[in-house]
């Protein structure tokens, strides 16, 4: 009797597990309040689960944060912005969308932070967030999530983006953009970056930080962690694969434009006019700036 009883409230256990995530995600729908606009667009269940799953699945936590996230899109209209503002950030292919997906699915961002080009902080935020819109926009059926590969070819200090510009980077990926990220590999970081990184790494809260791989190429471990992630045909050989890289920015920025179209048809606008902006009902706090949201 006692192993029938137990092996029905393990069952018991496992079907509450299951349905978690169903009913915290209405849970929050609920506390939201009517939303219209492009932030009822915005806030899909994939997205209610994302934000639950950056706060534990507490349902306070979460629609603190996702009203927090609404406020800054309200303002800062990551949705409207175009590849030809952004397009001289990505003149040395410092940050582009790869053409090849991961193991999963995922949609790919190359990084090489070595061919930083600019000075301007403002800007390569606005860069990061056009790319990381594209790449949602470029996730296929049933994928939530992307992979960043980032190669430290021709860093240094002198080339390396200030820790102002990382911290923002970081403070837009958990805040606005949680669980987007599915794992970031640093590949093959110069000795001196451990110095950069020791300051870094207090921006990055806990679940961001065990996403992020470092992998050496004499280490047998780190790179076999990489290539189950990555399949080594599609890999550049910059990543320790077999594939030539050669970024065109005339290209990739094409295909941006064809991009751009898709992107305004998505949230109902043709790009030529840029409407006003339709938040939640629920007016959150004023927003912080990004400098300060992660002091």
């Amino acid at each position: 009797m006692f192993r029938r009883w137990n092996g029905s409230h393990s069952s018991q256990e496992k079907e509450s597990k299951e349905l978690l995530p169903e009913v915290k995600t209405n849970e929050l729908r609920v506390a939201l309040g009517p939303l219209s606009g492009r932030s009822l667009r915005f806030c899909t269940d994939a997205c209610l689960r994302r934000f639950l799953e950056a706060r534990n699945w507490n349902v306070e936590k979460a629609k603190k944060m996702l009203e927090e996230t609404l406020t800054w899109r309200s303002t800062y209209k990551p949705e409207e912005i175009r590849w030809h503002e952004v397009a001289g950030e990505g003149e040395t292919g410092k940050l582009f969308r790869a053409d090849f997906h991961d193991r999963n699915g995922r949609t790919v961002l190359i990084l090489k932070p070595g061919l930083q080009n600019t000075t301007s902080i403002d800007n390569q935020m606005r860069h990061l967030v056009y790319l990381i819109e594209n790449a949602i926009l470029n996730l296929p059926e049933g994928q939530e999530q992307m992979a960043w590969l980032i190669d430290f070819t021709g860093w240094s200090f002198s080339t390396s983006v200030p820790v102002k510009s990382a911290r923002d980077t970081i403070s837009i990926l958990q805040n606005y953009y949680p669980e987007i990220l599915a794992v970031a590999f640093l590949y093959n970081p110069p000795r001196i970056f451990e110095a950069f990184w020791k300051v870094v790494k207090y921006f990055l809260d806990t679940k961001t930080f065990h996403k992020v791989k470092f992998v050496y190429p004499k280490n047998k471990d780190s790179v076999e962690l990489m290539r189950t992630y990555f399949d080594v045909e599609n890999l550049p050989t910059e990543f320790g694969g077999k594939t030539t890289l050669n970024y065109d920015h005339e290209e990739f920025s094409r295909l941006m434009a064809e991009d751009d179209v898709k992107s305004a048809k998505l949230w109902g606008f043709d790009g030529k006019q840029k409407p006003a902006y339709s938040g939640a009902e629920v007016v959150p706090e004023p927003p912080e700036t990004l400098a300060s949201a992660v002091s």
